[in-house]
């Protein structure tokens, strides 16, 4: 089991369940739309809020939103060991560098003073685009090998500061990479790791990037914290990473819903069917755990899921209701989605 910090109100290791980040992508100078956006991660089920700090101006903006905001936030600091003091003492509830490009050890002593001071953790962010030259000149190039050892030097150095606080993350948008990367480390290390695919694409590509690269990794027990990277609205990363969480069974999603891939044999709008009742179950409530199934053929559907709660299964323009792989009643196909919504709800 990893080691654990906090973060805002959020633990981070520890055995707890993996929370979720992103990270809004408006102006970081403009308070307003930093509320609105973080906001909306909130409520889409952001558990963690990641905010660029490229200068003074938006660290003060960053302390004015700390300050408007329950929903822990994360300053995110590139070369200039000042802004993260300022982020720091502006109210960051956690501070996102890498030691390689803040400079001098006094710089980096003095953001690990700063941080000591508030008590708050470091995640110290190494990726495949700012790995150290002579890591990369020891390896030949970027590798999983020099990543992890980038970042496992960089905790060494923290350490000998007297702060243990920190979270690690090591991304590659190279999902084997990435994976292999964050093995290594996990056998070395205790610290909580922050896990994603960086940089992995749109939200049709990099959606599939994610699953694999990310879901290995909770799979293994790897990652305590995860990101979701998209070149998309950041609020469809934090509905991806809920995906994922429930695919892996890490999350309990609200209701579970199986159907059949359709074949020669398909009579009904099966696929018209299951989005409809996805669509449903999503605006009812509904006993946690619920296992629907939606299935093209009336013969083999219900046996097929007889693990299901409820489910349909279609004929030739009409089809079965049934529960627990028991047929109930047999209805017309426009009335399938009605007669099963109704027969849930009374339940």
């Amino acid at each position: 089991m990893s080691k654990s910090v906090r973060c805002g109100n959020v633990t981070i290791g520890g055995g707890v369940p993996v929370s979720i980040q992103s990270m809004t992508n408006v102006d970081p100078h403009d308070e307003t739309a930093l509320l609105r956006q973080i906001r909306e991660l909130s409520d889409a089920g952001c558990d963690i809020v990641r905010i660029a700090v490229p200068d003074r101006e938006a660290a003060e903006v960053l302390g004015r939103v700390r300050a408007k905001t329950d929903v822990p936030l994360v300053a995110d600091i590139h070369f200039d060991y000042r802004l993260a003091i300022a982020a720091i003492q502006a109210g960051a509830d956690k501070i996102r560098i890498n030691p390689g490009n803040i400079g001098s050890l006094e710089r980096i002593k003095a953001v690990v003073n700063a941080a000591k001071e508030r008590e708050i953790p470091i995640r110290i962010g190494v990726n495949s685009g700012s790995l150290e030259q002579d890591i990369r000149e020891k390896y030949g190039g970027v590798t999983a090998e020099g990543l992890a050892e980038s970042a496992l030097r960089n905790v060494r150095l923290i350490e000998e500061l007297g702060y243990d606080q920190l979270v690690l993350s090591l991304k590659s948008s190279d999902v084997r990479m990435n994976d292999r990367a964050y093995r290594i480390v996990a056998e070395k290390t205790d610290y909580p790791l922050h896990i994603g695919v960086t940089e992995a694409g749109t939200l049709k590509r990099g959606k599939v990037k994610s699953a694999v690269g990310i879901g290995a990794l909770l799979l293994a027990g790897i990652g305590d914290t995860m990101r979701v990277s998209l070149t998309a609205n950041p609020v469809e990363e934090v509905y991806y990473a809920k995906e994922i969480l429930e695919a892996t069974g890490l999350r309990k999603p609200k209701f579970e819903l199986v159907s059949c891939p359709t074949c020669g044999r398909t009579k009904v709008d099966l696929q018209g069917l299951a989005d409809e009742v996805e669509r449903r179950l999503s605006a009812i409530r509904v006993r946690p755990g619920l296992k629907i199934a939606v299935m093209g053929c009336a013969v083999n559907g219900p046996g097929e899921a007889q693990e299901a709660d409820f489910g349909i299964a279609g004929g030739s323009g009409k089809g079965v209701i049934f529960a627990g792989g028991k047929i109930i009643k047999s209805v017309a196909e426009e009335k399938l989605v009605d007669e099963l919504i109704e027969l849930i709800e009374k339940k």
